[in-house]
């Protein structure tokens, strides 16, 4: 059973940071990709970020340079840490799991995720 649980989102004022956790089992950990995904009120699904089974990683180009992604499979955790955010970064960001495609621009669409965690509110507001 694959199970993601992401947790660590909040209301911060622009310039902030703050580190989403998704929590999930060995078996995601071990044999599937990981990304984070957020969607804006009235917008589709976007990529952030994901790394790839082998440890690839890609990030969208609005999270370059403020985003950073963190496989940690002592903890079955991967961690998305995010900087200056702006209000443009509001959104429910979600972690959801499956076979990461190795194009870039492909990875940062979420047809290839097949499992989704719960989601977590991330709001920049002053």
């Amino acid at each position: 059973q694959v199970q993601l649980v992401e947790s660590g989102g909040g209301l911060v004022q622009p310039g902030s940071s703050l580190k989403l956790s998704c929590v999930v089992n060995e078996f995601t950990m071990t044999n599937l990709g990981i990304g984070w995904f957020r969607q804006a009120p009235g917008k589709e699904r976007e990529g952030v970020s994901c790394v790839a089974r082998d440890g690839i990683v890609h990030y969208a180009e609005s999270a370059k340079g403020r985003f950073s992604i963190l496989r940690d499979k002592a903890k079955a955790t991967v961690y998305l840490t995010m900087n200056n955010l702006n209000p443009e970064d509001t959104a429910v960001y979600y972690c959801g799991a499956g076979i990461a495609p190795r194009s870039e621009s492909q990875s940062m669409r979420p047809y290839w995720v097949n499992y989704w965690g719960q989601g977590t509110q991330v709001t920049v507001s002053s």
